[in-house]
């Protein structure tokens, strides 16, 4: 009798059941997913985070049929028992620490290799090994994918002549437009499945205190298979070719841009990585779209992404305590609530009405919008990525624990980036509209219209002068506090800024 193979809410697509040889799932297995409320009763998710992962879970169990055993219990251990009793079970490598804990501790699972990745974890490792102890840097593991798995390569020279484009993807958005003149991305529609996870939810916030953040409108993103390709499709077809050059671009209206919105559907597994590369890149090969729109994409996918994934696993569970900066302010209530109204400065309320209202921004937004701000006010890192979890659609421990801790908080102390990444109101400024109609001024350092990114830049790059002071990166930005005249006035500010929204 075949072995039943236990399905995470993360383990969605097809690749999870394909047969990959002797390690793999058997051809036709019965599978069993468990639906444990535990979940949503540890930790204050985003609503329509809730919304998506359970809808998403019901329909694979829908197309699944009579194949699988669905369980709906209060926690995993429970839910396993009553699927399978003491049988045993194969489950491919989950993806967090405490999944693994749990299913490492169960007697009869055995742990299969991970999938839904393009580099496996023996690989990265023999990688990381050849480097004999220097830096494992992002650039290079990069290229070093490319190379290995043959994407957007010509023989052996990367497509464009260079591996990065970055200095034809950094434009501010076109002048006195709101919105990007790009066809707008692809929207699923909700379903009865739909209609019975939201009366779930309703159900356990009246009768069983279970708490979320957030709104739940329609669903943005797609639950299945299905709509996850045609979400794939219409980005190459008709959004692509866009997104490269304005990547990092921010418009008020257009929170969008020509981002894919397809990273949810790969963390949920319903969409392989290596299909998405591969459809940006046939895009490319046929004329469809620029080198460096393909490259943009292809680099968050298989450079960033896989980077991201790799280095949760290899810096180990430890990492998630790093506070380089001593970092222990609590969040205030305004970003905890998602209390976008409460907020003055106009980048950070219209950024936070967006998580609000979606559990969504992209990639900049996050990084120098939300991220510089908790940067700045010397917010704790770990309550910090704990907010990023459970607040984005895409939000998984595995995701957050790099990208928050390395990438945005510097809290690793230079482990995964080479500086940290904060700036005044001028990038904001140059990157978008946000600033325009704000309470404050992006120039002012002083006085009641000071921007609170710029203001808090200084005192940032002042309370950390000494170890920032040694960081090439950072050498000339700590040497321009020398230059500022009213450096008393703006420290004496911000050490006496209220606790409340900037």
């Amino acid at each position: 009798m075949t072995t039943p193979h236990w399905l995470f809410g993360d383990q969605l697509g097809p690749h999870f059941l394909t047969p990959a040889g002797e390690r793999g799932p058997g051809q036709g297995a019965p599978v069993v997913m468990i639906e444990a409320r535990s979940v949503f009763r540890r930790r204050r998710f985003h609503r329509a985070k809730a919304h998506l992962v359970l809808s998403a879970m019901r329909h694979r169990a829908a197309e699944l049929g009579d194949r699988v055993t669905y369980v709906r219990a209060d926690t995993y251990r429970e839910g396993l028992r009553r699927a399978v009793g003491d049988a045993d079970v194969t489950v491919c490598h989950p993806t967090s620490y405490a999944a693994l804990r749990l299913v490492r501790s169960l007697p009869r699972v055995r742990v299969l290799p991970a999938r839904g990745f393009l580099v496996a974890h023996e690989e990265f490792a023999g990688w990381a090994a050849r480097l004999g102890g220097r830096r494992l840097l992002q650039e290079n593991f990069y290229h070093w994918v490319r190379q290995r798995h043959d994407l957007l390569m010509d023989a052996d020279h990367p497509a464009g002549g260079r591996y990065n484009h970055d200095h034809d993807n950094r434009e501010p958005p076109p002048r006195g437009t709101a919105m990007l003149d790009v066809p707008r991305p692809y929207r699923p529609r909700e379903d009865d499945i739909d209609a019975e996870v939201r009366a779930d939810l309703d159900r356990w916030e009246r009768e069983e205190g279970v708490r979320f953040v957030g709104r739940d409108g329609p669903r943005r993103f797609p639950a299945t298979r299905r709509e996850a390709l045609a979400a794939l499709r219409r980005f190459v077809a008709h959004r692509l070719a866009s997104f490269g050059p304005y990547e990092d671009a921010m418009l008020a209206g257009d929170p969008v841009m020509a981002h894919s919105l397809l990273s949810s559907s790969m963390n949920l597994g319903l969409l392989h990585p290596a299909e998405c590369v591969e459809q940006a890149e046939r895009a490319w090969r046929d004329g469809s779209v620029p080198v460096n729109s393909a490259e943009g994409f292809v680099r968050q996918v298989a450079g960033w992404r896989e980077y991201v994934w790799q280095l949760y696993w290899h810096f180990g569970e430890a990492y998630r305590h790093g506070n380089a900066l001593g970092h222990t302010a609590e969040l205030p209530a305004y970003f905890t609530e998602l209390d976008a109204d409460a907020v003055t400065a106009r980048c950070l309320a219209e950024v936070l009405a967006q998580v609000r209202d979606t559990g969504w921004t992209h990639h900049i937004p996050r990084l120098m919008v939300l991220g510089s701000h908790a940067l700045q006010r010397g917010w704790d890192p770990a309550a910090v990525t704990d907010w990023f979890h459970r607040c984005f659609v895409d939000g998984y421990d595995w995701v957050m624990l790099p990208n928050v801790v390395g990438m945005s908080q510097y809290a690793d102390g230079g482990r995964m980036t080479t500086k940290p990444y904060t700036s005044g109101g001028a990038y904001i400024h140059r990157m978008s509209d946000l600033c325009r109609g704000c309470a404050f001024r992006p120039t002012d350092r002083t006085g009641p219209r000071a921007c609170p990114y710029t203001a808090g830049y200084w005192a940032f790059l002042h309370r950390h002068r000494d170890r920032l002071s040694g960081n090439p990166r950072m050498r000339r930005a700590v040497q321009g506090l020398d230059r500022l005249a009213d450096l008393d006035d703006v420290l004496h500010q911000e050490r006496h800024r209220p606790d409340e929204a900037p």
